[in-house]
């Protein structure tokens, strides 16, 4: 029973996770919209900020061939498939990108990565500029478990708390985190309300992601 929980506790990238399953409906709602705008066999390039392979890899959208997906990181990714290429970048200054280079902008829980409110906003104008469409997401800060350490209300809490709670307990997903990790964590993470959103994105649609009937994340697109 222990493990159980701890599997579904586990990151997104675990198949077993709650975040994997969740995930997986977001993304069949994404490929959905897709359809409604592009025509069944039309290519669409698509550059994922902050993306990684193991996210497009196994989608049957990505085996039918119709996506040229770039994925921007802060390290290139080696031995891609065919349809797939890696560049290093920063999601905030993509000088490198032309105005609408890309179909669509895609993200999933990047921005609330960024430290400061200012690099979301740069961030959310970068991607709005070099796409003609955007699917951006990020966990809800007001949702009661907190995403990134699935603990309730800590990033309501002080963060030298919190940073006890990750060293000093294995309350946060079943281990003890190390102090080097958790202080990263602590400075880069700020979590982004509805609202905010809203502004990042003016005129975009919010998709609300439910569970137990709260929203868990938030996605801005203008598909």
């Amino acid at each position: 029973m222990i493990n159980y929980f701890k599997a579904l506790l586990a990151s997104s990238d675990q198949p077993h996770s709650l975040g994997y399953r969740l995930r997986n409906k977001r993304f069949v709602d994404f490929e959905n919209l897709l359809n409604k705008h592009f025509a069944k066999n039309e290519k669409i390039t698509i550059l994922d900020v902050g993306g990684t392979a193991y996210f497009w890899e196994d989608k049957e959208l990505f085996k039918s061939g119709r996506l040229s997906i770039t994925l921007l990181n802060l390290t290139i990714e080696e031995n891609l498939p065919k349809g797939m290429k890696s560049v290093s970048g920063d999601a905030t200054h993509m000088p490198e990108f032309d105005e609408d280079s890309f179909d669509l902008v895609f993200s999933n829980s990047v921005i609330e990565h960024l430290y400061t409110w200012e690099n979301q906003v740069k961030m959310a104008h970068e991607c709005m500029r070099v796409g003609k469409f955007f699917f951006i997401q990020t966990p809800n800060k007001y949702f009661p478990v907190e995403a990134h350490y699935v603990l309730p209300f800590v990033q309501f809490l002080p963060k030298s708390w919190t940073f006890t709670v990750l060293t000093k307990t294995k309350l946060s997903r079943g281990m003890r985190w190390t102090t080097r990790d958790a202080q990263q964590y602590l400075d880069e993470i700020r979590l982004l309300s509805l609202s905010e959103m809203k502004d990042l994105f003016p005129g975009s649609v919010i998709y609300l992601e439910k569970f137990s009937g709260l929203n868990k994340s938030l996605t801005a697109h203008n598909l």
